[in-house]
């Protein structure tokens, strides 16, 4: 059942050629981090072309909840005012983030540094994720955390009343965990200091930046050090949102597998940390290009014009790019069963612990529709049938997960049978138009009683 209501049963069939514009919703990770820092400042930033998903209006909530205005102008446009930097006041309620992972970590950390005490829950899916990887850290700030076992929701934590300053090294890829203990480091005196071995999307510290924070970035042989001087003055900011590359990867993919498809995706950020799937599609020998290359609020965007390619090759992904493509390793199995040959994923591990297990997931609907896959803990293989040869034809358990739901949903525009899923609901999350988006690209889903 999903967390959000009741389930939506979802099929997709073949179709004709995919052809069109397709205006995907606003970057998710940017949304969150403009309402947040947006509330951290004194003053009002107005931000626009806000993904209005369930996920990010959750975090709008939560920032009125500690004591922001934040207004909704319509059309993508909001507005915040904010409470400046340690100036959240104390929730009277629950903090309830539905099903955002992004979300609850990132307010965890903002929060975690104020002498306040704050409750946060989630839906099914959420409440059975780790929160130990972002409360570790954040202890050292002197923040206090109460939860279920194992570290889980619904958990309440208290912040620090006198933070200190901390050095962390990351102990996984994570920007979510890099981003908390930023967020925390805000309000907390002298130099907080993040290293992470691997590079993972770096939009916090992009706006921070802009925000008009004291921060740095070295790369040395400890790995990527980010230095953040504590208790800045934040300047109010205008934030034009790009549209977001997690989002775009679904028309992208589905243009790649079904016949005759041409389809455009116009002013998709392209942050290196955030663009490894265009990379592998590439690779793989897709018909996939960048047009007008530019950058917009310091943030590297193009369009994206991606054709059907019928002899689309497996290949090794390189694990180093696994932390800027992680969310798109659903969907980009789907376009490796169209492929030929195998396409080799390491270094996943965290795909474990996302929304869904989304190895397990995946390998388990894609067997049931005909593609041998083969996994283990930080790694699976998908075994490509070619165009024209994944039978298709099954109903997939989507686990309250956006991308597992809307992965399954490509699979069937280009399989031999209709493939379904026993819950669509949850794509509202983070693409709340995808259906009819694809609809008007040619797509056929139907949702099912």
């Amino acid at each position: 059942m999903s967390g959000h209501g009741t389930p939506i049963p979802m099929s997709s069939a073949k179709c004709g050629p995919l052809t069109g514009t397709a205006n995907v919703p606003g970057d998710k990770s940017i949304s969150h981090r403009a309402l947040i820092l947006g509330a951290m400042v004194v003053g009002e930033t107005r931000i626009t072309g806000l993904l209005e998903g369930e996920d990010v209006l959750d975090t709008a909530r939560a920032m009125r909840a500690f004591g922001a205005e934040v207004v909704d102008l319509g059309g993508g446009a909001w507005s915040v005012h904010g409470v400046g930097v340690g100036g959240f006041a104390e929730p009277d309620g629950v903090i309830d983030c539905g099903n955002s992972g992004t979300g609850v970590r990132l307010i965890m950390g903002a929060m975690a540094t104020s002498p306040i005490a704050v409750t946060f829950t989630g839906d099914a899916s959420l409440n059975q994720r780790p929160m130990a990887r972002v409360t570790d850290p954040l202890a050292l700030f002197g923040a206090q955390a109460v939860g279920r076992a194992g570290g889980r929701l619904p958990m309440t934590i208290v912040g620090a009343a006198d933070p200190a300053p901390v050095r962390y090294t990351v102990p996984m890829p994570s920007a979510q965990v890099k981003s908390a203990v930023l967020l925390a480091g805000l309000n907390a005196p002298g130099q907080t200091v993040v290293i992470e071995r691997e590079a993972t999307r770096d939009h916090t510290e992009r706006m921070l930046a802009g925000f008009g924070a004291d921060i740095t970035t070295e790369d040395t042989d400890e790995g990527r050090v980010i230095t953040l001087t504590g208790q800045p003055e934040l300047t109010p900011q205008t934030i034009a949102v790009p549209r977001d590359p997690s989002s775009a990867a679904f028309p992208v993919c589905a243009a790649l597998i079904v016949p005759g498809s041409d389809v455009l995706v116009p002013n998709i950020g392209l942050n290196p940390t955030r663009a490894g799937l265009f990379t592998t599609l590439r690779e793989m020998g897709a018909d996939l290009s960048y047009e007008d290359e530019r950058t917009e609020g310091g943030e590297p965007v193009a369009d994206l014009r991606a054709r059907f390619s019928p002899d689309l090759k497996g290949v090794e992904v390189d694990p180093a790019r696994a932390a800027s493509m992680i969310d798109e390793y659903p969907v980009l199995s789907v376009v490796a069963a169209f492929a030929q040959g195998p396409t080799i994923m390491r270094g996943v591990a965290e795909l474990r612990v996302k929304e869904s297990d989304r190895i397990e997931a995946m390998a388990t609907g894609l067997r049931a529709n005909g593609v041998e896959v083969e996994d283990g803990n930080d790694w699976w293989i998908v075994h490509g049938r070619g165009h024209g040869a994944v039978p298709g034809g099954v109903i997939c358990a989507s686990h309250l997960d956006h991308r597992i739901a809307m992965s399954f949903l490509i699979l069937g525009m280009a399989a031999n049978a209709p493939v379904s899923v026993d819950d669509g609901g949850p794509i509202a999350t983070s693409f709340p138009i995808f259906e009819p988006l694809m609809a008007q690209l040619g797509a056929q889903i139907v949702r099912s009683a």
